[in-house]
């Protein structure tokens, strides 16, 4: 699409035009009224479109969006027969966009006429029901982060995940962090640090760390425990996100470019404006397994007792295994651990890291799940899970996986209008949500918006609330591998608590288990002290262990 200050012109301009000629010519022959007509309905719809508050395609595309529109509304046909199913992911299919857009709208979001994923297909998944369903109250599910600390957070079992201000516009923002007001849920801030926009509805607030200490850096962009203190004093930040990797693109860092660094987003990451803003690809505050869990305890205390823990995206399973003997050898424990899957999304990413770096979420969950577990740890930390979440099916497969709570980016940026036009790193969005352009983000109109994302998550969690309901449940936290099918062959199915091994509470404590590769391979070689691979890496290769 065009850029927005051109498409208004041409949409209106060029209608006003026709519509002048046509009136001049009307004053000669009244074959002109044709004309006329045409046009001047052409002017009145482009207003119109101008002025709604509704659709911010619309407003950066007025006229010409009612084509995509009229596309859309008999697209199944065509895409049905001619071009793509409705269920393939690229990334999100349509039905998982649409969802969204009918949870965030209001609107009905049941189907007709049977399922149309293949329930025969290998992978394909089912939650299993009972035949005595309970009834549950609310759909108001939460969990206590930090419990026993000076403040403690009870979070909604579904957030909205780390997106920076830069990466989203200024109202995009705002109407996600009124939404998360409205709905009493978090807003993750990513690591572009509190801006102006973050705190202008109060909504709940993560505020995440990362490298580059965004909002507690000093000049050569090293940690500021002062500036660190007055940002985490306030009352709209609920707990601290020390961020390790993202999914997206582990253990890469980035740079956004001097032209991008505003006035505002200088002013909210502590930088120069229009100077490079670099996040390095590692921390300097610490550099092992016990720096880390040091550092995690350094920014609860100066933050006043706020839960405190990391985010990362799984990688090589001896850093992570460090990190976990770190935790038995000092007993400094984070209150929380938020496990990014590899499938997470990212304005901008190599096409190889986007394809092939990372663990996916399911089995990085998995791991961290079943270390706490096996170390009889794991009802002390709670974890937080991310990757391509948008509906309450994904929630229960995610939490039965063992996490407490779900967050979730790409499917709030759908509930904010996201149209999937995968232009995010251009700043040519066309709806207002990834983009600084000043003209481009005004048509996203925040308080409409703000009440799609709480409509979003709420009808979310009311779906989430059928389904335990459905299941004999009373709790999100009472699901478990056991109540997720998965499709093996076409004549077999298992269940995850069957597909997939699960340790015993305390089993990492009285031996390796041997039935389980990745903890029979590194558990005994990795370190707290350091984050490099195993010393016995060679030996490890030479015996076909790796």
């Amino acid at each position: 699409m065009a850029m927005p200050q051109t498409s208004r012109l041409l949409g209106l301009v060029v209608c006003l035009v026709l519509l002048a000629a046509s009136c001049a010519g009307l004053w000669w022959s009244t074959q002109w009224l044709w004309g006329v007509g045409v046009f001047g309905a052409l002017v009145l719809v482009g207003l119109y479109d101008l002025l709604q508050r509704q659709h911010a395609v619309s407003r950066n595309y007025p006229v010409l969006a009612h084509i995509r529109y009229f596309l859309e509304s008999i697209g199944p046909e065509i895409r049905q027969y001619f071009i793509q199913p409705d269920t393939e992911e690229a990334p999100f299919s349509r039905l998982q966009r649409a969802l969204v857009y009918q949870r965030a709208k209001g609107v009905r979001d049941t189907r007709p006429f049977g399922t149309q994923i293949d329930v025969y297909a290998n992978d394909h998944e089912w939650m299993n029901h009972s035949i005595a369903p309970t009834r549950i109250d609310s759909h108001d599910f939460r969990i206590v982060v930090g419990e026993g600390r000076a403040q403690p957070y009870s979070a909604s079992v579904f957030n909205i995940s780390a997106m920076s201000f830069g990466a989203l516009s200024g109202n995009a923002i705002r109407a996600l962090n009124a939404g998360a007001k409205a709905g009493g849920f978090y807003h993750d801030t990513g690591e572009g640090s509190i801006s102006v926009h973050h705190r202008a509805n109060g909504g709940d607030l993560t505020w995440e760390l990362g490298s580059g200490y965004f909002g507690c850096r000093n000049d050569d962009g090293s940690f500021s425990e002062e500036k660190f203190v007055a940002n985490a004093a306030d009352p709209q930040v609920k707990m601290i996100e020390i961020k390790l990797s993202q999914g997206a693109k582990p253990g890469h860092g980035g740079v956004l470019p001097a032209a991008k660094v505003s006035a505002e987003i200088a002013a909210a990451r502590g930088v120069p404006q229009g100077v490079d803003c670099i996040s390095p690809a590692r921390h300097s505050a610490f550099s092992t397994p016990i720096g880390l869990l040091e550092f995690v305890d350094k920014l609860r205390t100066l933050s006043g007792g706020k839960p405190t823990g990391f985010k990362l995206a799984i990688g090589h399973p001896w850093e992570w295994f460090g990190i976990a003997k770190a935790m038995q050898q000092t007993g400094i424990l984070p209150d929380f651990i938020v496990v990014d899957g590899g499938e997470g999304g990212t304005g901008a990413a190599p096409a190889e890291f986007v394809d092939h770096l990372g663990v996916p979420l399911r089995e990085g969950l998995r791991l961290v799940h079943n270390t706490l577990v096996g170390l009889n740890l794991r009802d002390q930390i709670r974890i937080g899970a991310a990757g391509k979440i948008t509906s309450a099916y994904e929630l229960a497969r995610t939490l039965a996986l063992g996490a407490d709570w779900c967050n979730a980016a790409r499917g709030f940026m759908f509930a904010l209008g996201c149209i999937q036009s995968l232009s995010c790193h251009t700043d040519r969005c066309p709806t207002g949500v990834a983009t600084q352009d000043p003209l481009r983000q005004k048509a996203l109109v925040v308080d409409t918006k703000a009440h799609r994302v709480a409509r979003f998550h709420e009808h979310t969690l009311k779906a989430l609330k059928e389904m335990l309901e459905a299941a004999g449940l009373s709790h999100p936290q009472e699901l478990g591998p056991e109540h997720i099918i998965m499709r093996v062959s076409p004549s077999q199915a298992q269940s995850f608590a069957s597909l997939y091994k699960f340790l015993k509470p305390g089993e990492l404590l009285t031996g390796v288990p041997q039935d389980y590769p990745v903890f029979r391979t590194f558990w005994e070689a990795a370190s707290p002290q350091a984050f490099a691979p195993p010393a016995n890496m060679l030996a490890l290769r030479a015996s076909k262990m790796v």
